[in-house]
Formats: C-alpha cells, sequence, structure tokens
C-alpha cells in the first residue's frame, strides 16, 4: 500500500517557485545499493547453477523486480518460477542490508535542505514495499512525506504511473516536480511523468538532454541548485504528442 503522510497544505500555489516537491528515488541515488542488488543476484544464480554475465548486470540495473527476474530466468534457463525467485532475490538482499548500508554523497544534506524549506519530499522506488520500509531506517522515514514501492502499483518504472502519483499525492504539478534519479529506467519514468530531472549515475551513463540535469553526485545539491534547474524552460511538446515510452532500464 502506498504510504501517504500529511504534505501540509493540499496543492502547492503556482506562486511558488519550482521545485514545489522534490521525488528522489532510493537504490543508487540515496543508498548505495545498486551493488547490493547485482550481488544478490548473482549469489541466488549461482546457487541455481548459473553465471550472470556483466551484460546482463546493465539490463536489470535500475529495473523493478518483475522485469529483472524474468529477464534473468530466460537470460539463464534456469528452472524457477518467478514468484520462488523474487522471494530468494528479496530474502538475500535483505540479509544484505542487515551489515549496513551507508547513504550516497550528499544525500543526507540534500534531505535536510528541503526539510529546513519545507519542500515536500517523496521516495519513488521500483523495490518492493517490505525492502523500502526495511530501507527507511537508514534513510530515515521522517524526511518523506510520501513513500512509493514497486509493489504499491500496477505499473512501476519506466512507466510515468510512480512519479505521476507522488506528485498527485503531495499536491504538486508534475512539471513543477523535479525528480532524482540513477538509471535510464527511472530517468523515463520521471520524463513520462513530465518532471525535471537531476541525474546521477551510478552504474550505466546517462546524457543531459532537455529539462534533464546530469551530476556526478548530490555532494552541493541543495534547494538553491534544484531551483536552477528552472533556469531554461522545457522545449513545447510536438502536438500529439503523448507522454515518453517506457524504455529499458540500465
Amino acid at each position: 500500500m502506498t504510504t501517504v503522510l500529511p504534505a501540509g497544505g493540499g496543492s502547492r500555489r503556482a506562486a511558488e517557485p519550482a521545485p514545489h516537491a522534490v521525488l528522489l528515488d532510493m537504490d543508487g541515488t540515496l543508498v548505495d545499493t545498486e551493488d547490493f542488488w547485482w550481488d544478490a543476484e548473482v549469489r541466488v544464480f549461482a546457487e541455481l547453477g548459473h553465471t550472470l554475465r556483466e551484460e546482463d548486470r546493465r539490463v536489470v540495473v535500475g529495473g523493478p523486480m518483475t522485469r529483472s527476474a524474468t529477464y534473468l530466468i530466460e537470460v539463464t534457463g534456469a528452472d524457477i518460477a518467478y514468484e520462488e525467485l523474487a522471494e530468494r532475490l528479496n530474502a538475500a538482499f535483505l540479509a544484505r542490508l542487515d551489515l549496513g548500508v551507508a547513504l550516497m554523497p550528499g544525500a543526507a544534506e540534500l534531505l535536510a535542505d528541503l526539510a529546513r524549506h519545507r519542500v515536500p519530499a517523496a521516495l519513488v522506488s521500483a523495490s518492493h514495499r517490505e525492502v523500502v520500509d526495511r530501507m527507511l531506517r537508514a534513510i530515515g522515514a521522517e524526511h518523506f512525506a510520501l513513500t512509493i514501492a514497486g509493489d504499491d502499483l500496477t505499473r512501476t518504472k519506466p512507466h510515468p504511473d510512480p512519479y505521476l502519483t507522488a506528485a498527485i499525492g503531495l499536491g504538486a504539478d508534475p512539471t513543477a516536480c523535479v525528480a532524482v534519479e540513477d538509471t535510464a529506467t527511472g530517468v523515463a519514468s520521471a520524463e513520462a511523468a513530465g518532471c525535471r530531472v537531476l541525474a546521477v549515475p551510478s552504474i550505466a551513463a546517462l546524457e543531459p538532454a532537455p529539462g534533464r540535469t546530469v551530476v556526478d553526485s548530490l555532494r552541493g545539491v541543495d534547494l538553491e541548485f534544484l531551483r536552477g534547474l528552472w533556469a531554461e524552460p522545457l522545449p513545447p511538446a510536438p502536438p500529439g504528442a503523448g507522454p515518453a515510452p517506457g524504455g529499458a532500464g540500465g
């Protein structure tokens, strides 16, 4: 179930400077866990008698469990049902979390600055609710007015639904929100929702684009920096254009 707490004041006034809300991915963006997922996948498939390749990692990084697990079953030919594999992968990942997890550089400072300026923040993850709730112990649940997990919605990243749901839940216009992401899958989701994007690549490179700014880390990223993302307007959408298509995640 989507976790919603009071966002403090309903709809954000159009006159307020953007961003009206900040929507943040979790794995690889706020917490240094992208390697954890890969380690869990490698370990589970080794137990099944299969060796994963580095090119497989580039396909599954940042993706929802449904896509990642299904792809790995197909590419390895492992004799295991999706439901059992998902359960084993989550268990291996949670076991790794119990050893400790570190925040990404600059993440704590950014969250503190948003709280200081009363800018609503949402956690928007493709990970399962059990994983998100466990991770909130390290990140601090108090930083978020709303959290969305991959199994809270019928469609998760790269579809726009997670970011649209987060913006609506915070009473904000998605086009006045900034999404902070580290993978192509997450970027596709946020851009399809109409958000400005701050990309902080973790595994695969991401390129700047209209409405998308790429930085090496969150060090030095604060509310003033995020407001600067609106210095140049997005180009108008061509007539009849719909949401950006969901692409394969990196």
